[in-house]
This record gives structure tokens, C-alpha cells and sequence, in this order.
């Protein structure tokens, strides 16, 4: 029997705006998950919350895209919504992009991360989950934990690292997709994920065995409704030990606060702070960046932690960090590259201003 571990996202609504989400609708997403769980469809559950995104980690034993788990996800965040609306709560229910479930929640506004594996003898699992960012924010930390071995020592000192890793990566653009292999084909693939906005990250996998080691998120709320309605938050599943990189070699992944598309409407370039779970609360101009990680164990499907892998003061520096360039970024105001270039802005609010001054552009 295998083991399958699901991540299903949305942002239904926040207070203060696109702050944090309310309690109410965690209680209500854990109420049926509890209900699932005690039914059988789930094994275990754990709900937590990066910034105003519910972010719902499932174990089963259903597979990948199984329909009953994703029409779970479905109706507990539609729930959810009826709750954000009676309290007035902001942006409730916008990453539903429709409220008819059609067999599979992709496209359908919430963003997914699963991956299915016969269950090793020990199998740490990590969830990490960001807001105000977009899917190719992962494409530097998991390229550093499955192919850079100034991260990742074991891709040189551990024979079952060695071989490396083969990584999918989604054309968002296009809806094509590649596959990789590293450290073979190293500078082809950096070629491609160094677009964050276009080529994305989707699953890795040791070349050995075909085993999955990461998955990732690629839903985009913008090219799916054609307009701004929020940013993509993405999350992502990584296994970790014995075959994998240490729990460590992928944490320190984010030791490194890169640039990352976002913050304020989706519009600008900010730096991607690991924070802890309490603090992941993007305040300062809608950000910076969040990201959280929790590390589990699974056992039989179930889960066991989590452990808060960024509550360590070995982070401070990086949000230290983050800070600084926050505040450096900040002073470009509307100006680049604070501001998105324009082929990104063709997606977020800026349209409506272009709309109006159109008639008044004269050939030169």
C-alpha cells in the first residue's frame, strides 16, 4: 500500500485586508477534514495558514488527483467561503474560481501539491507554503536542495544522492513541459527555471529509481481567470533522508532570501522571508514574501509533528536580511525593479489605468 500526501490550497477570505485568515474558517476546514478522517477518506490531516492562504496537508492512501479528495478540498473551502462572507471578511472565497466541482480541482482556482510513495522505514516529509508569490519562487530552493552541492553536500559525499535528480519542469505559458536531469543537463535547466514567471518547477525525482522527491504547486490564478485576482501562494511537498537531501539541506534552501515576484497586487519584486509559523503574517505593504516550512514524519499515513522548521534563531539573519533588501526595494517605489517589468504587469490592476490614457497616445 502506498502512501499519499496532499497539499491543497486557497486564500477565501482575511482580515485586514490581505493579512492573515480568520480562525472561523480554519475551525471549519478542520471540522470537516475531522469528518473525513473519522469516515476514512483520510488518514490524517493537519491545517495551517501562511499569511491569509489555508493551507490544508491531507495523508491518504487514495492516490494523486483521487476525485473524493479533491471534491473534500472543494466543498470545505466553499464552506469556508459562506463563513468569510457572513463575517465581511476581505477577498472571500477569490481563489474560487468557479462554485461547481468538476471532477478534479485543477483550474479551479485552489493550488494542489501531491505525491504518492511506498512509506520507507523512517520518511520525513517537509511542507513548505508561501504567500504574496508566485510558483517559480520554489524554482531556486528546490534547484539548491536537488542540484547545487554548495547546499546540498550529499549530491557529493552520499553514494544515494549521487546520481542525481531528474526535474519536470511546466512551460505555465504554453502548458508544455520537459524533463531534466542533473547534473548533466545543469545549465540547460537553470537556462529555463531562472524565469520564474513562465517555466516552473513541478515534481523531482531521483534518477536512480524514478522515486519522487519534491512536488510543487504551478496553479496560476492570473493565466486561469485572464486577470489579476490574487497571488498564486504555492506549496510544496519534499522528502527528506536516506536517499534525499538531510532535513537541513533543505532548509538552508531558504536560507538565502532571493527576489521573488509578488508582494503589494501581485506587482512587485521583494525577497521571500522564512519565517515561523506565527510570524508568517506578511504586514509591511502586503509582505515581504512569506514562507513557512513544517517538518513531519509519516508513519502508516499519519503524521507525526509538526516540527516549526523556521522558528530558529540559525534564521535570523536571513530575515535580517530580508529586511534590508525589503527596505531597499521599497525606496524604487513605483520605478523597476521594484515594479514588475511589463510584460508581468499585463496581469495585475495596471491594464484599467492603460485603458484610460489609450486614446491619447499619438504616433511619434
Amino acid at each position: 500500500m502506498k502512501t499519499t500526501v496532499s497539499i491543497i490550497k486557497a486564500d477565501i477570505g482575511s482580515i485586514a485586508g490581505h493579512a492573515v485568515t480568520h480562525q472561523a474558517l480554519k475551525d471549519k476546514c478542520n471540522e470537516n477534514l475531522q469528518e473525513a478522517k473519522d469516515s476514512g477518506l483520510l488518514s490524517d490531516f493537519h491545517i495551517t495558514n501562511c499569511g491569509d492562504d489555508i493551507d490544508m496537508i491531507m495523508t491518504h492512501t487514495n492516490g494523486v488527483e483521487n476525485e473524493e479528495v479533491h471534491k473534500l478540498a472543494f466543498d470545505t473551502f466553499m464552506a469556508g467561503t459562506k463563513i468569510a462572507r457572513e463575517l465581511k471578511l476581505y477577498g472571500a472565497g477569490q481563489d474560487l474560481l468557479s462554485d461547481t466541482f468538476s471532477g478534479n480541482i485543477k483550474g479551479m482556482g485552489p493550488g494542489c501539491a501531491e505525491m504518492e510513495f511506498k512509506e520507507r522505514g523512517a520518511d520525513p516529509v517537509f511542507a513548505y507554503c508561501c504567500d504574496k508569490t508566485e510558483p517559480g519562487a520554489f524554482n531556486l530552493p528546490i534547484f539548491k536542495m536537488f542540484a547545487d552541492p554548495f547546499n546540498t553536500a550529499g549530491l557529493v559525499i552520499d553514494p544515494k544522492l549521487h546520481g542525481g535528480f531528474d526535474f519536470e519542469v511546466y512551460d505555465v505559458i504554453e502548458n508544455k513541459k520537459v524533463i531534466l536531469s542533473c547534473p548533466d543537463e545543469m545549465y540547460d535547466l537553470l537556462a529555463l527555471i531562472g524565469s520564474t514567471g513562465r517555466y516552473v518547477i513541478k515534481h523531482v525525482y531521483r534518477r536512480s529509481d524514478n522515486e519522487i522527491a519534491a512536488s510543487i504547486s504551478t496553479d496560476r490564478l492570473n493565466l486561469m481567470a485572464g486577470k489579476y485576482i490574487g497571488k498564486d501562494d504555492p506549496v510544496a511537498i519534499v522528502r527528506s533522508q536516506s536517499g534525499f537531501p538531510a532535513g537541513g539541506e533543505t532548509t538552508e534552501a531558504f536560507a538565502f532570501p532571493h527576489l521573488v515576484s509578488g508582494w503589494m497586487r501581485g506587482s512587485h519584486n521583494g525577497p521571500l522571508m522564512p519565517t515561523s509559523v506565527a510570524n508568517a503574517r506578511p504586514l509591511r505593504f502586503d509582505g515581504p514574501p512569506r514562507v513557512l516550512g513544517l517538518g513531519f514524519q509519516v508513519s502508516d499515513a499519519k503524521l507525526i509533528g509538526p516540527i516549526d522548521m523556521f522558528d530558529d534563531p540559525a534564521f535570523d539573519n536571513a530575515r535580517e536580511t530580508a529586511t534590508k533588501v525589503s527596505n531597499y526595494m521599497r525606496r524604487h517605489g513605483p520605478f523597476e525593479p521594484h515594479r514588475l517589468p511589463a510584460e508581468e504587469m499585463e496581469y495585475t490592476s495596471l491594464p484599467g489605468v492603460m485603458e484610460k490614457l489609450e486614446k491619447r497616445f499619438e504616433d511619434i
